[in-house]
């Protein structure tokens, strides 16, 4: 997985009141992320019954767990009863792998983003897109801003910005190139190949 995708979230999500966040996994242990650091799960899927919030993050290549039955089938079982299942980056082609996203607007990594149709979902190039109970963050950094959504949705505006100023999010990047709207067309084309080489 890609640390931020998981982390970023978790940190917001930890700081809402009365919330316990716990890391699981097919398989309990250490995960290698794509940046090489590694994340504890403590707790296998199956042993996680009727979970309030699934968050799944993304990675580079996402094509193993897209076909990973327990995975999936945990994933269909568990949004039966979730009050949000989300994703962020390319976590949303897992959900729509498990077949989560049929008729539901959606959004993942811009790189990404027509994937999305093949699994009966609507594209949508937004940071963060909420359809029901399905809330879906674009690339990475994305998944911060989907979790404060989430804190204001279930503990209030005041619970978030309580977050957001305790884990000092006010992001001033030292580049307008972090869409592809806005990046010039060297640095789209670059990052492109690189992320292209990467998921090969």
């Amino acid at each position: 997985m890609t640390a931020l995708d998981a982390v970023g979230p978790a940190q917001v999500l930890a700081g809402m009141p009365g919330a316990r966040v716990q890391w699981v996994a097919a398989e309990p242990g250490p995960k290698r992320t794509d940046c090489g650091m590694a994340i504890v799960a403590a707790v296998a899927l199956g042993a996680l019954e009727r979970p309030d919030v699934v968050l799944v993050p993304g990675a580079v290549d996402v094509r193993p767990v897209m076909k990973d039955d327990r995975v999936l089938g945990w994933l269909r079982g568990a949004h039966q009863t979730t009050r949000w299942t989300t994703s962020v980056c390319t976590g949303a082609l897992i959900l729509g792998a498990a077949g989560l996203l049929e008729g539901k607007r959606a959004t993942t990594h811009w790189l990404m983003l027509d994937k999305l149709a093949a699994f009966g979902a609507e594209p949508v190039a937004e940071r963060v897109v909420v359809d029901g109970k399905l809330v879906t963050g674009a690339g990475v950094s994305a998944g911060i801003d989907l979790a404060l959504r989430l804190v204001q949705t279930i503990a209030g505006d005041a619970a978030a910005q309580t977050v957001q100023l305790a884990i000092e999010y006010d992001p001033a990047p030292p580049f307008s190139a972090g869409s592809p709207k806005s990046a010039p067309p060297a640095v789209l084309e670059a990052a492109g190949r690189a992320l292209s080489r990467a998921s090969a």
